[in-house]
């Protein structure tokens, strides 16, 4: 009906209105009803994304757009790699005299038992305008110790490899919660559309310990889950096409089942689960052509493949993996997560029976991968955009209960996890925390890892206390109850 009272009265005697205006009516009717649908869908956007990896603004602004995380399996020796500590030499052989107060738990308990002193056999030297002490272990690590900024005295709540591994790599030391790199793409999205915006490379030689837990999703939706890059063959499981089917098939079976899926879509409403494997199939259409290109290295000049060592079979494993971070970042993958060291053995950095002879075969394997690395970045422009993250699981034990023998070991430490970060807004040469005169734990106040999560996520323009996720009930976070970020570190 009209709103005109002239209009209405004139229709109530039977004078209808003209062709022109009922077809103008008419118009603007089906007018009203596209917009209609075009505001739905507008408003269905704004609250649910199609792709899950799309490109987020961070909370602030922060150089690094990207994040390496370089993992040691099986727990680093602090005291044999980046903490100098000459009392420990001083008192070899002998009872540590003074044990702080800090020292808690199992490690408090250890030492209340007949026990003697393992001073480094390594040498200990400073480098750069820090002058930060570095083992002699890494001499080409050493060269950016301008770089790098340390953490000491993290803490971890349990020193068993399971549990210590996720704690470091997941915020929980319980299965089911969702990796670091998990995070970083749930709160950044993915710059490239053709790659997985988490890739993992793991050590050729086999899986670390608790195997994909360590880059799981947990709870966080399935299209944040890492993916991982095999050292040889298709670089992803299923990825090549089957035998004969050309890519133009392939093409028109894609479209024909995102045909039949957004079908689905309208009819049922906005659908997290169905919207991510739409976005996935599109995904692994795209990487068939991105991803054989990623991992061919024929391209690379061969001053790139020595500066990883990848004509030296020692350190060709992990210089392929460090060479492929770098590529990774080229083609704005978000987050990447390196891991060297296998399940708990002579591969890993447990060194419980020989660390003099276990620490030379880690070190010389990874030293010169990630020194190129850093340097590869840098002389690329690519250091001031990308956040270098060293870690393990744990520390080590700066004594052993019983005897010192020949060939001695370093056990568990929780309570000295010493991690590196470089990049970024990273001040180079820069320190938090510290441990004590025999590196047992924190020399004052520990740092528990959530911080430094907390600082990696703020390294990254994202804020931990609101980068949260509902489930169960819960509101989650990767710190769980909140981390503080350790400003020292921060440029």
């Amino acid at each position: 009906m009209s709103n005109n009272p002239v209009q209405e009265a004139q229709w109530a005697r039977g004078y209808g209105p003209s062709r022109r205006e009922f077809l103008g009516r008419m118009f603007n009717g089906f007018g009203g009803l596209a917009l209609t649908g075009l505001l739905e869908r507008e408003a269905r956007a704004a609250t649910a994304s199609i792709d899950p990896l799309a490109v987020k603004a961070p909370p602030f602004a922060r150089k690094a757009k990207n994040c390496i995380m370089l993992f040691m399996c099986g727990g680093v020796s602090q005291v044999d790699s980046f903490e100098y500590k000459p009392k420990l030499n001083e008192f070899h052989g002998k009872r540590i005299p003074r044990i702080p107060k800090i020292a808690a738990g199992e490690l408090q308990g250890r030492l209340t038992f007949a026990h003697q002193c393992v001073g480094s056999p390594f040498k200990f030297e400073q480098f750069g305008q820090s002058g930060r002490y570095i083992s002699e272990l890494f001499p080409n690590l050493a060269r950016h110790a301008d770089d790098l900024a340390f953490i000491h005295g993290i803490q971890v709540d349990n020193q068993n490899h399971g549990p210590a591994t996720l704690h470091v790599a997941t915020g929980s030391q319980f299965p089911g919660s969702p990796s670091v790199g998990s995070w970083v793409q749930y709160g950044l999205g993915s710059i490239n559309q053709n790659l997985p915006g988490y890739v993992v490379i793991q050590d050729p030689r086999g899986a670390p310990t608790n195997g994909a837990a360590v880059w799981s999703n947990g709870y966080l939706p399935a299209a944040y889950q890492g993916t991982f890059l095999r050292p040889t063959g298709t670089p992803i499981v299923d990825l090549a096409r089957p035998p004969g089917v050309t890519a133009a098939q392939q093409r028109h079976e894609f479209d024909a089942l995102a045909w039949l899926n957004r079908r689905h879509l309208g009819a049922a409403g906005s659908d997290s689960e169905l919207e991510a494997r739409i976005s996935a199939y599109e995904l692994a259409f795209r990487m068939q052509t991105a991803a054989p290109e990623l991992v061919d290295l024929s391209g690379e000049s061969e001053e790139t493949k020595a500066l990883y060592g990848l004509e030296d079979p020692k350190t060709a494993g992990f210089g392929r993996q460090c060479l492929l971070a770098r590529r990774l970042v080229e083609r704005g993958v978000r987050h990447t997560l390196l891991l060297h060291g296998v399940q708990i053995g002579k591969d890993s950095w447990d060194d419980h029976g020989n660390v003099k002879e276990g620490m030379i075969k880690h070190s010389r394997e990874v030293d010169l991968p990630v020194a190129g690395l850093l340097a590869d970045l840098k002389g690329r422009g690519l250091l001031d955009e990308t956040l270098v993250v060293w870690a393990s699981e744990m520390g080590r034990t700066s004594f052993v209960n019983g005897s010192v023998g020949d060939k001695v070991g370093r056990d568990h430490n929780g309570h000295a996890l010493c991690m590196w970060m470089a990049g970024g807004d990273v001040k180079g040469g820069a320190t938090a925390g510290g441990t004590d005169d025999f590196s047992l734990c924190a020399a004052e106040e520990p740092i528990p890892i959530r911080d430094v999560h907390a600082t990696l996520l703020n390294l990254l323009g994202l804020d931990d206390e609101n980068l949260t996720y509902h489930y169960a009930g819960r509101i989650r976070r990767l710190t769980d109850i909140r981390g503080n970020v350790l400003t020292p570190i921060i440029a």
